[in-house]
């Protein structure tokens, strides 16, 4: 390999190496903030979901809570039957 091809090689190897380090310093700060949430009594599992689809384009946004609606009908979990299903299991499991 001549030289200008091996010093071009190592180059995309350094960049790729520095953003790495980046990409792992920001999930680190990110973790770190979870970490706040759940101190202040937030749900960071929750708050990902949220985070996620303000992410999402709004139309695909859209397309997916519809398609998650109409299978989950499909199911029998309409929202409410779910919120009268968690009520009787956070019941069930205090009784116990």
């Amino acid at each position: 390999m001549i030289k200008q091809d091996s010093d071009r090689l190592k180059s995309f190897v350094s960049r790729i190496e520095n953003l790495l380090n980046e990409k792992d310093e920001t999930a680190e700060r990110i973790k770190e903030i979870y970490q706040e949430v759940r101190s202040a009594g937030y749900d960071p599992a929750t708050l990902r979901q949220v985070i996620s689809l303000r992410r999402k384009d709004p139309q695909k946004r859209e397309r997916e809570q519809s398609l998650l609606e109409i299978y989950m009908e499909a199911l029998g979990m309409t929202p409410l039957e779910e919120a009268i299903e968690a009520t009787r299991a956070t019941e069930s499991r205090a009784t116990q």
